[in-house]
This record gives C-alpha cells, structure tokens and sequence, in this order.
C-alpha cells in the first residue's frame, strides 16, 4: 500500500534526522522533504558521514570547500543543524563499527522521531555501509521515540545498482515536493563541483524529470520517494 505524506502526518514531528553518506546526498535523496519539514515547523538535523576525496585521493583545502557548499545548501533549506563525522570516504565499508560509534553518540544527541537513510541496494559502497550502520543504531529499543524509518534514493547510484530480486528500490511512501523543488534545486547547485550536465542523473533536468516521474507514479505534480522500513503507531 502506497502512502502519501501529507501535512497533518508531520505536524506532531518535532526532530528530524537526515544520516548522509556524503556531502550533497542529503539534498539529493531528500531536500524537498527537509524543506517541507522546515516549514512545517519540525527541527531538521542532517549528520554527514564522510568527507569527500577526489581522485581517490583526500585533499583538505577542497574538502573544505565542499563543506561550505554543504553550509550553502543548509542555509537554502533552511534546517537547523549540520554534523560532519569526517569519517574516511569511499572507504566506510571497512569497518562498520568506526560509523556505528560516532553515529549512536549523534543520535542519541538528537533522540529524533523521523530518520532518512540511504538505500541498502544502493551501488556506492558508502551508502551500503551507512545503511547497516543506521540500522544498527535505530533499532527500537535503542531509541524509544523513534517512529518512522525512511530510505531515500541517491540519483547516479540507487537506479545504478544491478537488478537483483530483493535488493531494487521499491517506493511505497512519497512527500509531496511540488512546491519545494525550486528549493531542492537551488540546494543542489550549491554543490557545483558535484552537478553534472544532462543526461547524467545529477544533472537538473535529469533531477525535475525524477521528481515529476515519482510524482506521476502517485499523484502528484512532483514527489520524492522513498521505502518506508519502520513505522511506529501509538
């Protein structure tokens, strides 16, 4: 059954936590949803796992440009905390525990009642990774006010992912983004070095198409969506 994540469900939220791999997933994955949840009026926190190499290499001064891209786009969303664990990128895989030990003391920090995470299909290493450390640290009787787990899709790395039985990624809830897309777009080009021209998936047309096409799939004029994993009824 397909959910549809309207107003009057998010209104009682009051902290939201978005777990990003990378710098820039977060508004890929959902930056629309962030910016609905802002102006809902719900306190946004997003925790960013690694710092970014390029060439496989780690170069501190245009690490350091990519967090004040981050900061931009924070500031375009709008929510209200960013963390960088600045955790070894593209080699997070190595060991769980070094994600799971930073990541429980941050969720703990924020005891928040809504969690996006990366996709556990995803093709990235990375996203695999952080997926089976958060759900480590979000199992419920770790975080008792914890009621809805949500895995966001990553353009370029969840459609990406071979077609293996159990492993796609299968939507059955979406956010309304109609009105936020302008915003999710905005948020996005704050991360220049990581855009790409069309038809590349991190291009902006590729990105509206998407958002147009979840939409399509459920109403919509423009949605994001996602796999609800955990959801906790009083």
């Amino acid at each position: 059954m397909f959910k549809k994540i309207k107003k009057s469900t998010v209104d009682k939220v009051k902290k939201v936590l978005v777990i990003a791999p990378h710098m820039d997933d977060e508004v890929l994955g959902c930056g629309g949803s962030v910016a609905k949840h802002v102006e809902n009026g719900d306190e946004v926190f997003v925790c960013f796992v690694a710092h970014r190499v390029y060439d496989h290499k780690f170069d501190k001064k245009r690490n350091e440009r990519e967090i004040n891209c981050a900061l931009n786009a924070k500031k375009i969303l709008g929510y209200k905390e960013a963390k960088f664990l600045g955790l070894s990128d593209e080699r997070l895989d190595v060991s769980i525990q070094d994600i799971i030990i930073p990541l429980e003391k941050y969720v703990h920090n924020v005891d928040p009642e809504i969690v996006y995470i990366p996709h556990s299909g995803d093709i990235n290493q990375d996203h695999k990774a952080v997926f089976q450390a958060s759900a480590i640290v979000l199992r419920p009787f770790a975080n008792k006010n914890l009621k809805r787990i949500l895995c966001y899709e990553i353009p370029s790395t969840t459609e990406q992912a071979q077609s293996i039985a159990g492993q796609a990624f299968t939507p059955n809830c979406y956010v309304n983004i109609e009105k936020y897309l302008k915003q999710k777009i905005e948020a996005l080009k704050a991360y220049k070095t990581e855009m790409r021209p069309f038809p590349h998936p991190r291009s902006v047309k590729a990105i509206k198409a998407l958002a147009v096409k979840r939409g399509t799939e459920i109403g919509f004029k423009a949605a994001e969506a996602f796999m609800m994993i955990k959801e906790k009824w009083e």
